[in-house]
């Protein structure tokens, strides 16, 4: 009875070992840290070795692709991305934001030289002006949440700390895939409410050799898109495009055919998103601090006469033959 109660234990802990054996994942198995096709040293040697060349894993997936470690466009790509693309992000958003201060402190604000007329002209619609401010909305919250991937980890991460800057980072990436939509919508109003308007003339490059009235005395005439307004709807319509396009295939990577071409338009969509910064800061400052009188035109739609004399005054003729001016109720004398 001695040895059967012996063998009978020995046999229950048998079962127990091939049970605990049945039950342990079969990744913990398959894992050997001491196994020299884990090494990392090697990986490292390896692509010391040879920059250009494409290391392979081996693998027992059918998807060939899979069996790729790293490739030298990788490489590449991820150096554009951490050196060169926030090298080109900081002279052109910066580099443009010292430009403009430096332009202010010369020139000073532009003044309406003849001073308010008191008698104002459409100068946009209700529809123009809604289509002007979403587009415009979206972008600055496309711009600052786009900007967050360039510029966060280096100026705002240090400033707020990682569990603040996770949590703006999460709100930035939901903000910036939505609202695209939006701001294709807003892109394609724009060139097909103001494309008459913009249609490049002979006039525009007298604009240009006078200045545009911004450099010394004087206003050119203009017609009612003068030849810096149409640079900023065609950078606007071209820019855009392109970062609907890229954007396009960055939010949904499966279309993009392949790594190398998504990793070719996630350049694109930086280096025009960056560009459009800068350009639309320059007409932010003009449209707000640079300019007496500009914003009257995107904020009430109606602007003084003499500010539009001045800086549109083939539009005001055409205007005034229609009856498009109108009195100013606020100088109106009391009776």
């Amino acid at each position: 009875m001695r040895l059967g109660a012996q063998l009978r234990f020995l046999a229950l802990g048998l079962m127990l070992a091939l049970a605990a054996g049945f039950a342990t994942p079969s990744s913990a198995q398959q894992i050997n840290p001491t196994a020299s096709a884990v090494k990392e040293q090697q990986f490292l040697d390896a692509l010391k070795g040879n920059k250009d060349a494409e290391l392979q894993g081996r693998i027992t997936i059918p998807d060939g692709k899979a069996a790729t470690l790293e490739r030298p466009a990788g490489r590449e790509w991820r150096a554009f991305h951490q050196g060169t693309m926030f090298r080109i992000a900081a002279i052109a958003v910066l580099g443009t934001l010292l430009l403009l201060t430096a332009f202010y402190l010369i020139r000073g604000r532009i003044r309406i030289e003849a001073g308010p007329s008191g008698r104002t002209i459409t100068r946009f619609n209700g529809f123009e002006r809604f289509t002007h401010w979403l587009t415009a909305s979206c972008f600055i919250i496309l711009a600052l949440s786009g900007l967050n991937v360039t510029f966060g980890k280096a100026v705002l991460l240090p400033l707020i700390g990682p569990a603040a800057f996770t949590d703006i980072s999460i709100i930035a990436k939901w903000s910036h895939n939505y609202l695209a939509w939006p701001f294709m919508v807003g892109i394609a109003l724009t060139f097909l409410i103001w494309i008459k308007d913009n249609i490049p003339s002979g006039a525009d490059l007298q604009w240009f050799a006078q200045g545009g009235g911004l450099i010394g005395k004087g206003h050119p005439a203009a017609r009612r898109f003068n030849a810096g307004q149409k640079v900023i709807f065609w950078s606007v319509v071209i820019g855009g495009a392109a970062l609907s396009l890229s954007g396009f295939y960055l939010l949904f990577p499966a279309y993009a055919g392949g790594v190398l071409n998504l990793q070719f338009w996630n350049s694109v969509h930086g280096i025009v998103s960056v560009l459009m910064v800068a350009i639309i800061l320059a007409h932010i400052y003009i449209g707000s601090l640079g300019m007496e009188g500009a914003f009257d035109a995107m904020g009430s739609g109606e602007v003084d006469l003499n500010w539009a004399r001045e800086h549109h005054s083939l539009w005001v003729e055409e205007e005034m033959r229609k009856g498009g001016v109108h009195k100013d109720p606020a100088l109106q004398p009391a009776e």
